[in-house]
């Protein structure tokens, strides 16, 4: 289901959301049981309670008559479900057919011109929508970035039935959510207010292969295009990657003059660090700007915390502001 509205600035929970004159995502969605796959023996008990999304403002649509491909399933609700793990519980969101940006603005008093795009991550399979989303974009949106939550097509959706085909790739549909996300805010930058020379991508271990594509496989926009958001480049400004998937994908190429400047991080404890490591020696050798964190603990997943406050890993959404800073794009017009 699909409305429009008029241009609307209001208040939830704190923070600002603008919507219009769009086409918005009106459905919830719908509550199911765990996944098999989603469950941690001996991990914390299982809410009796149903998981629901934390509070956030109405989410735009990718596309208003249906991302292309998926046109005939754009009204299928998306599902959330609980994910187990050793030590937490959490809501997770699949069957996604409808990709939109949540959008988390700051007040026009606040606002510095910087706009990033979160990827959630997931495996491809499910959006850790809170921690790796809308609890990130608020945190970015109250010191003065304009924060989007992606919800992308997933390649491997928990909620495709066991032996039926998955009908998204994510070199085709991920990949085409992401750049489509860029494009939109873009194209809408003047209403957000947000610098269209300021535009990045974040993403999470899955959520961080979105953003590497987006960063290797951009175009300048199709000028003559009758939709006013594909005129517009796909090139991300930025783009950080964060305990990402894809690093060992060989047919992505970095370049100098191509490839926008890169935050990285991860935690020693998980899978990645040398495959990071490796990819900051990558982008140095191509000339590529790169600023690369790898904390002593925290595992894969940490997203935004607050439990663990003792821990370094706790801090490096902190790092990422300030090398946004130090680039010189959260300077106020």
């Amino acid at each position: 289901m699909t409305r429009c509205h008029l241009l609307v600035r209001f208040c939830v929970a704190g923070f600002f959301v603008t919507v219009a004159p769009f086409a918005l995502h009106a459905a919830r969605p719908t509550a199911v049981a765990p996944f098999p796959q989603n469950l941690a023996p001996g991990g914390p008990s299982i809410p009796a309670t149903a998981p629901v999304e934390s509070p956030h403002g109405a989410a735009i649509l990718l596309w208003p008559e249906g991302a292309p491909g998926s046109e005939a399933r754009r009204d299928e609700p998306e599902q959330i479900s609980w994910r187990q793990e050793p030590d937490i519980v959490f809501p997770v969101i699949s069957n996604i057919h409808a990709p939109s940006l949540a959008p988390f603005l700051p007040t026009a008093a606040n606002a510095n011109g910087c706009a990033v795009i979160i990827a959630p991550g997931g495996g491809h399979m499910q959006l850790t929508i809170d921690r790796e989303g809308y609890d990130l974009a608020r945190w970015l949106a109250d010191r003065g970035i304009a924060a989007f939550v992606l919800k992308n097509r997933l390649a491997r959706d928990t909620s495709t039935p066991r032996g039926t085909p998955q009908p998204y790739t994510i070199d085709r549909d991920a990949l085409a959510d992401a750049a489509r996300a860029i494009r939109l805010v873009r194209a809408r930058a003047a209403e957000f207010s947000v610098n269209p020379a300021r535009i990045g991508i974040l993403g999470f271990s899955a959520g961080g292969e979105l953003a590497l594509l987006a960063a290797a496989k951009h175009d300048a926009g199709q000028p003559g295009a009758v939709d006013p958001v594909e005129r517009q480049s796909s090139r991300p400004d930025f783009f950080a990657p964060i305990y990402s998937g894809g690093l060992q994908r060989t047919d992505l190429v970095w370049s100098k003059d191509a490839t926008p400047p890169a935050f990285l991080a991860c935690a020693y404890d998980d899978r990645m660090p040398e495959l990071l490591a490796a990819f900051f020696t990558t982008l140095r050798r191509a000339g590529v700007n790169a600023e690369l964190h790898i904390y002593h603990t925290g595992g894969h997943g940490f997203g935004v915390r607050a439990d663990r406050p003792e821990l370094p890993v706790s801090t490096w959404h902190q790092r990422f502001v300030e090398w946004l800073a130090a680039r010189g794009l959260l300077q106020k017009p």
